[in-house]
């Protein structure tokens, strides 16, 4: 019995040895601003491209091309709180995105807007 424990204590021991020695992998990091982090100012929602938005945390090519499509429809948007109407962009998205946003009266810029 004594041995069976000396053993598994080995074993346990050699276990958490191999764990702490064996190299760590970090997850590779995104291309683009998002691997950069947040951006120093905010983004104009109402000026940037698909491509940009994309950028923005969990905002992906659809959401981002239907942020465009919006903006499009509506001549652009008046405040940020506006991108809770589309799809995919509720409170809790909204609320990670605010400080990372804004909206200013100018006009979209039509050669971006097809991206």
């Amino acid at each position: 019995m004594r041995r069976v424990s000396y053993v598994l204590a080995l074993l346990v021991l050699l276990a958490g040895v191999s764990a702490g020695a064996a190299p760590q992998s970090t997850p590779a990091k995104p291309a683009g601003a998002r691997a950069a982090g947040v951006a120093s100012a905010p983004m104009n929602i109402n000026t940037a491209t698909a491509a940009q938005l994309e950028t923005l945390p969990g905002i992906g090519a659809r959401t981002a091309q239907a942020i465009v499509d919006q903006r499009q429809k509506s001549g652009g948007f008046k405040k940020i709180e506006e991108l809770m109407n589309i799809k995919g962009i509720g409170e809790k998205s909204f609320l990670k995105l605010k400080p990372m946003v804004t909206v200013s009266a100018d006009k979209p810029d039509k050669a971006g807007d097809r991206q």
